[in-house]
């Protein structure tokens, strides 16, 4: 089978649970994954650094289950979307033309927080970002955050999708930070 075709299920040293979805394409040094979440439902993708999988199974434990109960309700392996995995710049520059918000992921430099906004620009070195809260309400001015902090980017899932629907578009005007 090839890629996308088998479910897979794998642990990351920075968070408790496992993770598990669709490898649809891999890079130099991130993959993407369509996720399947705990509902076991498909929600969004996630692009994860190579070198942060652990214990990785193929095909991922109960998959049969798995793919029974995603078939039952009509779900199928999303597409993959047009995100360049050549390198964590492509991925952001990429990923933020094909959805409206991404999510940066820095687990370790901060395991428990994300940054989720709109990709505003992608230098050398960092990413600058103009965000938005869990209130769904954008930030005025924007941050940076250091490329080669980011261990994780997620896109399209049901939250990041929550947020665009409740914060619509961001105002015009905002500075960099």
């Amino acid at each position: 089978m090839g890629i996308g075709k088998v479910l897979v299920k794998f642990y990351v040293p920075f968070e408790e649970g496992s993770t598990s979805g669709y490898v649809l394409d891999v890079g130099p040094r991130f993959f993407l994954l369509a996720l399947v979440d705990e509902r076991i439902r498909f929600n969004g993708f996630q692009c994860l650094r190579l070198q942060d999988v652990r214990r990785l199974q193929t095909p991922a434990t109960y998959a049969a289950f798995k793919e029974a109960a995603l078939a039952t309700w009509g779900e199928r392996v999303p597409d993959k979307p047009s995100v360049c995995l050549d390198s964590i710049e492509q991925i952001l520059l990429t990923a933020s033309r094909a959805f409206p918000l991404v999510c940066i992921n820095r687990e370790k430099t901060d395991p428990s927080v994300c940054e989720i906004g709109r990709v505003v620009g992608v230098g050398r070195d960092k990413v600058t970002l103009l965000k938005i809260d869990p209130d769904a309400v954008w930030d005025y001015e924007t941050q940076k955050y250091k490329l080669g902090e980011i261990t994780r980017v997620d896109f399209g899932g049901g939250y990041e999708e929550a947020l665009i629907l409740a914060g619509g578009e961001p105002e015009t005007g905002v500075s960099s930070g």
